[in-house]
């Protein structure tokens, strides 16, 4: 069989990974194909970070270019992260590529422990990731991400430095404040002071921004989803209707305000006790799935409910990095490869990437 560049991206054309949901020709991973005397040398360039999942990926289209083709190519397989469209009128943050959205509409469905997760699963997968706590009034991720006793640095008196943990740029008005401050605020200052932790924190180079959102679709939701370029969002429920009420209408909103919803996550979906290990599904079953397909959108995974996760958050450690071989860490990082998958598909921002031009008279 004459091999050809026609029948090699036949073969790839094959080859759907889940993460995507579709092919990686589709997907536009070809970047080149060269077929000469010395053998077949093919070229792929993925959109999202996928370090964990490169000796996989090789071995599918290794397998798949065999069965086909009976031909042993040199397939390079690199990613790199583009920088998404975002709402027009909102100006792009300096240092940041795309901001995620982590939203729940009801509080205690476990929001803030999925976006630290997340967010070590994309840093897991060799990303540049940042870690912005909303929550002006209930601020958790310092205690979670193990910070709880740090400052961050001034450079003038205003612009601040995120505090690094675990590998991620994180910000949160927790570090500002004394712990047992309560902040009583009304809705425009704490609005004010979410911009304020976004627009004046130095954010350096991060492929993804991710937002951990307070409860609601009140001041704090719409101040981010009109004056910051949120490039998508990430619902977070549990399987009980009272939950799923609620993220229905944390979608809506992002519709409203064009925002594209990722995905739901739902948290809690299935209890097992660590002494037998027998499994109930104490909050309800399949709820979330049932949200994403009544939204139209993606199911992107369902964590169980297990006294581990509560533990390592509250120690300062998620899952991801406590137990990052464990079944809890594998699952977050599949949320999170699914995520940034899904968002590589989505329209790109091509103004960030334009060269500067300059006129000037010799």
């Amino acid at each position: 069989m004459t091999i050809t560049e026609q029948s090699i991206k036949q073969s790839l054309s094959r080859i759907e990974l889940p993460e995507l949901g579709k092919d990686l020709v589709s997907a536009n991973w070809v970047k080149s194909i060269d077929i000469s005397e010395a053998g077949v040398s093919i070229k792929l360039m993925a959109g999202f970070p996928c370090e964990q999942q490169k000796k996989h990926y090789l071995a599918l289209i290794a397998e798949q270019l065999n069965t086909d083709l009976n031909c042993q190519a040199d397939v390079e397989l690199n990613w790199q992260v583009a920088a998404h469209a975002h709402k027009a009128g909102v100006k792009s943050l300096s240092g940041v590529k795309n901001i995620i959205a982590v939203a729940s509409g009801k509080g205690g469905v476990g929001k803030s422990t999925t976006s630290a997760n997340l967010a070590l699963a994309l840093v897991a997968e060799g990303a540049s990731v940042g870690l912005l706590d909303a929550d002006i009034y209930g601020p958790s991720q310092p205690i979670m991400m193990g910070m709880k006793d740090s400052r961050p640095e001034t450079i003038d008196q205003k612009r601040i430095l995120p505090v690094k943990t675990h590998g991620v740029q994180t910000m949160s008005i927790g570090y500002l404040i004394d712990p047992e401050q309560a902040m009583v605020w009304r809705g425009p200052m704490a609005s004010g002071a979410l911009q304020q932790l976004i627009n004046d924190t130095q954010w350096q180079d991060l492929d993804y921004l991710i937002v951990d959102l307070p409860p609601g679709t009140g001041d704090i939701q719409l101040t981010l989803s009109q004056k910051v370029p949120v490039t998508a969002s990430v619902i977070v429920t549990t399987p009980q209707d009272l939950a799923l009420a609620d993220a229905v209408k944390a979608i809506s909103m992002f519709e409203k305000v064009s925002v594209p919803v990722l995905g739901v996550v739902e948290n809690m979906g299935m209890h097992i006790c660590s002494n037998c290990g027998h499994q109930e599904h104490i909050f309800g079953e399949g709820g979330g799935s049932n949200l994403a397909s009544d939204s139209h959108v993606e199911f992107l995974g369902s964590l169980p409910l297990t006294k581990q996760i509560r533990d390592d958050s509250d120690k300062g450690k998620p899952s991801v990095v406590a137990d990052p071989e464990g079944d809890v860490a594998s699952i977050y990082r599949t949320i999170a490869r699914t995520m940034s998958a899904r968002l590589s598909l989505l329209s790109k921002d091509y103004g960030q990437s334009f060269p500067k031009i300059s006129i000037t008279n010799d």
